[in-house]
């Protein structure tokens, strides 16, 4: 009888089943571990952008009762006036006919003072910080009494700079800050129907230098709501002329009138002069500065002629 062929050995259906599940696991066991790398770096990197988000929002929306912006930084504004009802502040100083407050409110314009003079007279107060500067965040130089920020103190530069102060300023700087404070006088005394003649410069006037360092002294904590009337007495008027840009120069820094409900804001531009009578009616304060430098002058009136001072002079 003829020899019979054979084929391979038979393997049972079941053994192969399960040949092809191991070779199948394999496989699928082998998949994630090679994309495991790329895969985690792509989730951290993910976490990190949201996280980069989130505090950039942050940053920017610093305060969020602000509920309205009266003067945004990328305005240019001719003039805008807000009246607003008058305080008892008043009625406990000595009233001057046609100079105290009888019409309150807020204003603020870009077209009386050029960013070219803002520019100017920032490097007057570049000159004059120089010399000193705060430990903490906020810095000041009172050209009129000469207060400058040192360290957690003050000196009077003139007496201790002496004679290096004409090294450091000109005639023409203090031409300019003269004609700015001018200019100042007559834009609040036109918004408010008063005669010019009538307001007095006060103090303290003076630049300040605000930067995100940690306060030092209670006098670095510049954010706090405040009244000028309560604060200094003398004033009557208030205005601000800021010598940097919002988002540009520095971040945070906003000035904020305080309304229950209704806060409103004026964002820093160079050359914009914001101002408004000092009373309660006006509680404000300047939200912290969380990056960069903001510059800005404080220039304040009375109409009590026994608080006024006179231009600073280069002696």
């Amino acid at each position: 009888m003829a020899p019979q062929r054979r084929g391979p050995p038979r393997v049972p259906e079941g053994s192969r089943a399960a040949e092809r599940r191991r070779a199948n696991s394999t496989k699928k066991d082998s998949l994630p571990r090679e994309a495991q790398t790329p895969c985690l770096r792509t989730v951290a990197l993910a976490v990190s952008l949201a996280v980069v988000m989130f505090l950039l929002w942050n940053s920017l929306q610093v305060e969020d009762d602000v509920a309205e912006v009266v003067a945004r930084r990328g305005e240019v504004l001719e003039g805008r006036f807000i009246e607003v009802p008058c305080s008892e502040d008043y009625d406990g100083h000595r009233r001057f006919e046609g100079c105290t407050p009888r019409k309150c409110g807020r204003g603020v314009t870009d077209v009386v003072i050029t960013r070219e003079e803002a520019e100017q007279i920032r490097r007057i107060a570049e000159k004059g910080l120089s010399l000193g500067g705060s430990d903490g965040g906020a810095s000041i130089l009172d050209l009129h009494s000469g207060a400058l920020s040192v360290g957690k103190h003050f000196v009077n530069l003139y007496r201790y700079f002496g004679d290096k102060i004409q090294n450091i300023f000109s005639e023409e700087d203090f031409r300019l800050y003269r004609d700015i404070r001018q200019k100042v006088q007559l834009t609040i005394a036109k918004a408010f129907g008063i005669s010019a003649s009538l307001l007095y410069l006060t103090k303290p006037t003076f630049f300040s230098r605000i930067n995100s360092t940690e306060a030092q002294t209670a006098h670095d904590e510049y954010w706090h709501a405040h009244v000028d009337k309560v604060t200094y007495g003398s004033f009557d008027y208030t205005s601000l002329l800021y010598l940097s840009d919002y988002l540009e120069d520095f971040g945070g820094g906003r000035f904020v009138f305080m309304e229950e409900g209704s806060n409103k804001t004026v964002e820093p531009r160079a050359g914009r002069v914001s101002f408004f009578t000092s009373g309660s009616e006006n509680l404000h304060r300047v939200e912290k500065v969380l990056w960069g430098t903001r510059y800005a002058i404080t220039i304040a009136f009375t109409c009590n002629p026994d608080h006024g001072i006179e231009d600073p002079v280069l002696t």
